[in-house]
């Protein structure tokens, strides 16, 4: 969820929700320690709980983001091993670490040494041609060993060579029973599935061989799921409608607009927010066309959402 799941974002999903745990986009350890830390980690209060999802392969880097975020309140670091991009690839991140499970489990021993707070880690199924189930748990078998407790698992393999992210996000089958046989094999473990969940249905029913369920764009493209699914699940008793969290996300905007945001920046966790309803893509063409020009004007919020009719 690079350039996606921002502070932005997770303060909208908060407002749905209180109780989702909400991951940072995956962050680089270097950008952190030679960057704009607060650009990186800084988030509001009302977000908590939010799990960092870090970047990297070196054990004292990884060592030294993990003491930083637990400082500014992070409350797990998730070590990222599934992301299949090339720029990722290039520092030596991301889904090419699966085929180094020793290298990933001296991360997260080096990490567990310096934190309190949870170190977990997210992987895909197997990269390449190594993609046996025996391939998998070997994997899971060795991060173990250094003494991850939660692993979540994009239900795919990685494909590092001809295939683009978005393709790596679709082409390769989904083999949801490798979670399944993973978390039974392993009851002590805590397991979380990833990749292709969009409905209340498929979420529901993923928690009868697992432990829980991360789901990223069908969120963004449709943010009133995350509602959805809790109230199914018996997870929520909000009774904040949609318009109720319009207004509370306009309060953060003028907020942030304050603090010299622009309000193009702002909109785009909103934009899925009436998926389903007549008049959505009006307001979203008012939205991507007015908040660019009026860049400080929240009118521009309520404007938009005159195009919806809800009845």
């Amino acid at each position: 969820m690079l350039d996606w799941t921002d502070r932005h974002c997770r303060y909208f999903h908060r407002l749905i929700s209180d109780r989702i745990l909400l991951y940072t986009e995956m962050i680089t350890a270097p950008a952190i320690l030679r960057g704009d830390r607060e650009k990186h980690l800084g988030f509001s209060p009302q977000e908590h709980p939010v799990a960092l999802q870090l970047g990297g392969s070196d054990v004292e880097d990884l060592a030294e983001c993990a003491k930083i975020a637990e400082g500014m309140g992070y409350a797990e670091i998730n070590l990222n091993v599934g992301c299949p991009s090339d720029r990722v690839q290039k520092g030596r991140f991301g889904a090419c670490l699966m085929k180094e499970p020793e290298l990933v489990a001296n991360c997260v021993s080096g990490m567990q040494a310096v934190v309190d707070i949870p170190v977990t880690v997210k992987s895909r199924i197997g990269v390449d041609d190594e993609d046996s189930f025996e391939s998998f748990e070997n994997f899971i078998n060795t991060v173990k060993s250094a003494g991850c407790q939660t692993f979540v698992v994009h239900a795919r393999k990685a494909i590092l060579k001809g295939l683009s992210p978005k393709q790596n996000r679709s082409v390769p089958p989904l083999k949801y029973e490798y979670a399944y046989d993973i978390k039974a094999k392993h009851p002590d473990l805590n397991i979380i599935i990833n990749g292709g969940i969009d409905t209340v249905e498929l979420a529901c029913s993923q928690l009868s061989q697992v432990d829980g369920v991360m789901i990223g764009r069908a969120f963004w493209n449709a943010p009133w799921l995350i509602r959805d699914m809790h109230r199914a699940m018996g997870l929520s008793n909000q009774d904040n409608d949609r318009d109720d969290v319009l207004l509370a996300y306009m309060d953060y905007c003028v907020e942030m607009m304050r603090q010299g945001l622009s309000l193009h920046w702002l909109i785009r966790p909103i934009l899925g927010l009436y998926h389903g309803f007549p008049g959505n893509k009006k307001w979203k063409s008012h939205l991507v066309t007015e908040a660019p020009r009026r860049k400080n004007d929240v009118t521009v919020i309520k404007e938009a959402r005159d195009w919806v009719n809800l009845c």
